[in-house]
């Protein structure tokens, strides 16, 4: 075992003296395998950061959740013209599933209106979104409050003039979000009481976020604006209890709105009931696409990169023809040979790989400076990735040049070497 161990050694110190004494080579080797690995990582680290920000902008909401509407997450296979026909979701509908239907944690009705401004006496804050939902909302939401409370049931039903707003919102209208408990607002020309403030979040990857939006009971909304308002956009959140089937609750769902609506068996449900982890899965399938994508594209900067050094390995052969025959002629074994120039592609290509890491690195700070609150994050796996795929590239090229370089006779290559 020891002796393995020093011939290793050796290997690996001869190959470092190599790479050290023909500086202009290793450049040009190393340039190609680090264009291949900055590309393929910074690929994967784009993906994975846009994914994670597009995860945390969604945290909020359970992958079980239940989103019922006239319109379909994603392809269906209604007619476009009948689909368009469909009637929107009603408050009615949504007691009657609050009401009826067994298993469930939290429902909620909201009602998407156009953006606001929202006042407070000489200060303005315009194109504000406003939530207009139920009380039930804040759980499903998973929403947290900095300072007050959300609106209760009670103040839900009879539709109270009361908001909450996000930490923006609050900063801009009274200084500071303390400040804004029990002062009024103006919005849609009434006066409504700040009860509440929400945590800051930060701005989301789209440019949204709760801290410049604000929530009011939806019924006042519906006093506002009427029920037949083509300007709002009412759903049905649902959220089911924990451990029960999604399948089997989707079709009791299904079952529960159908019989409410009065539609028979041969008929087409008229609404959709679209569930967070259908749009979960649909994110994993697009980046999965973009990974795969990326990874194609750059992989031909690593095969260049490949080809580099394998190149590169057989010139270095070919130079040190004579130096071959001498150690072997003074007892070197063919293994020794072929892991000194083994171990000289494999670190060629592993000081590639780290170069473009760090410029990975360097790449990922900037684009966090510059996009904001956008995290560009270069993973430890993704790390790991790049160094592991550098290590393989190195072993790939080098393998060849290095089983050339052992299986030359001693003789005949000190002769050609001359």
């Amino acid at each position: 075992m020891l002796i393995y161990l020093r011939v290793l050694k050796e290997s690996f110190n001869f190959a470092l003296n190599a790479l050290r004494n023909n500086k202009l080579r290793t450049f040009l080797s190393l340039v190609g395998v680090t264009i291949g690995i900055f590309s393929i990582i910074a690929v994967l680290a784009a993906v994975d950061s846009l994914k994670r920000e597009i995860e945390g902008s969604m945290s909020g909401l359970d992958n079980s959740t239940i989103i019922i509407m006239r319109f379909s997450f994603g392809p269906t296979e209604i007619p476009r013209w009948k689909w368009q026909q469909f009637p929107d979701v009603t408050y009615d509908e949504f007691q009657y599933i609050e009401r009826n239907t067994p298993n469930l944690e939290a429902a909620s009705f909201t009602l998407g209106v156009p953006n606001e401004s929202i006042k407070s006496e000489s200060n303005q804050v315009d194109n504000v979104p406003i939530g207009a939902v139920t009380e039930s909302y804040y759980d499903i939401e998973a929403l947290k409050l900095g300072q007050g409370r959300f609106f209760n049931a009670a103040e839900s039903n009879s539709g109270s003039m009361v908001v909450v707003i996000g930490d923006e919102i609050a900063n801009q209208l009274f200084g500071d979000a303390a400040n804004a408990i029990g002062k009024e607002v103006r919005i849609y020309g009434r006066r409504f009481n700040v009860i509440g403030v929400l945590e800051k979040e930060g701005a989301g990857l789209f440019g949204n976020s709760k801290d410049t939006s604000v929530w009011i009971p939806v019924n006042i909304v519906r006093r506002i604006f009427g029920d037949n308002n083509k300007n709002t956009f009412p759903q049905i959140v649902v959220k089911p209890e924990k451990g029960v089937d999604n399948a089997e609750f989707i079709a009791m769902l299904t079952q529960q709105l159908r019989l409410k609506r009065g539609l028979k068996p041969d008929e087409v449900s008229t609404f959709f009931i679209n569930q967070l982890q259908g749009f979960a899965d649909l994110i994993d399938n697009i980046t999965g696409s973009m990974n795969l994508i990326g990874l194609i594209i750059s992989g031909f900067s690593l095969l260049v990169g490949g080809f580099g050094i394998a190149n590169i390995m057989f010139v270095s052969v070919k130079e040190r023809t004579n130096l071959i025959g001498i150690q072997k002629s003074l007892g070197a074994k063919n293994k020794f040979i072929l892991f000194q120039f083994l171990f000289e592609a494999v670190i060629l290509a592993v000081i590639g790989g780290l170069i473009g890491l760090f410029l990975v690195f360097i790449v990922s700070i900037l684009a966090s400076q510059f996009t904001g609150d956008f995290e560009f994050v270069l993973s430890p796996w993704n790390m790991l990735i790049g160094t592991a795929i550098s290590a393989a590239i190195g072993l790939i090229s080098g393998i060849l040049p290095a089983i050339s370089a052992s299986r030359l006779d001693p003789v005949e290559a000190i002769r050609t070497g001359m």
